[in-house]
């Protein structure tokens, strides 16, 4: 079964809300199009969106695609995970439904530009403020009424922005501004092709190598990108919570050191033994999400 809830709550997308403060239905703007998801008491959903569909396989074609459903959760974890760590396993099953969001690249680049640091309602903020201020503003009729969202800014868009004004969408750090701009200008430029980066013959190091040149991206807003926005899945991003799970669940005493870029890949190299390489990342959300569900009892809205 599929957790959407958890999914887009979990701290990989920030343009989903509740529609009019109902826990029922949510509402996301995906790729320029507004998408409601209404949730039944059977878990079932119906989707509403302004994005064209022919017909309805399209439709569900999309939301598999969006939401991964073509990746088994069956697989993400290697054969013998549930016997070595039971008690573990047992915490985190009611969490394998969680999926890992097919993303617009240049959106989580800059997104998670913008996050470092910060708690997920202050982020949601200010993409919510990002795309009001700078994005394309559209008005379409939902069930007969008149519905007005922003999509996200374009790369040219932010580019032609100046620091003193973008640092109201960044907890008003000028600097982090600046890189902001300055990271558009270039996807605008074609200086960085983010979807050749989406290739799974270029090797992981070197997709993160060509992130980690833009000022302001160091390795960890690099794997967010690659897992989030490039689909990625061995991408193994490291914050404190997942530094804490490592020491915690898994006994590896490094990882609450000091964390340089050594200690960094030297965690990953560890947490690739442990999970299947090929979905680190993948896994590597669920644990986190648990971790802050489960232990940390953080709130993810």
């Amino acid at each position: 079964m599929i957790d959407i809830e958890g999914s887009i709550f979990s701290g990989q997308s920030f343009r989903w809300d509740y529609f009019q403060n109902k826990k029922h239905l949510f509402c996301g703007v995906i790729d320029g199009d507004i998408f409601i998801l209404k949730k039944d008491k059977e878990e079932k959903y119906t989707v509403s969106t302004s994005k064209y569909f022919s017909h309805e396989e399209e439709i569900i074609d999309f939301i598999r695609d969006y939401f991964c459903l073509d990746i088994d959760a069956n697989l993400l974890f290697p054969l013998g995970f549930s016997e070595r760590y039971p008690e573990l396993w047992k915490l985190i099953k009611p969490y394998m439904g969680l999926k890992i969001l097919r993303q617009n690249a240049f959106e989580i680049l800059i997104t998670f530009m913008c996050a470092q640091g910060l708690g997920m309602k202050i982020i949601r903020r200010q993409i919510s403020y990002l795309a009001k201020e700078y994005g394309r503003q559209c008005i379409v009729s939902m069930e007969g009424k008149p519905l007005q969202y922003h999509c996200f800014p374009s790369p040219e868009t932010l580019a032609g922005t100046n620091p003193d004004s973008l640092r109201l969408c960044t907890n008003n750090n000028c600097i982090r501004a600046k890189n902001i701009i300055d990271a558009a200008r270039i996807v605008a430029s074609g200086g960085l092709d983010l979807e050749c980066l989406k290739d799974p013959e270029m090797p992981l190091e070197t997709a993160r190598k060509r992130l980690c040149t833009l000022s302001g991206i160091g390795n960890k807003i690099a794997d967010c990108i690659l897992l989030f926005g490039l689909q990625r899945f061995s991408a193994f991003p490291i914050d404190t919570h997942v530094r804490q799970y490592l020491a915690s669940w898994f006994s590896i005493g490094d990882a609450l050191q000091s964390l340089t870029q050594k200690n960094y890949l030297f965690l990953q190299d560890q947490a690739l033994r442990i999970l299947k390489p090929e979905f680190a990342g993948f896994a590597g959300h669920i644990l986190f999400h648990s971790w802050r569900k489960e232990v940390k009892h953080l709130a993810t809205y």
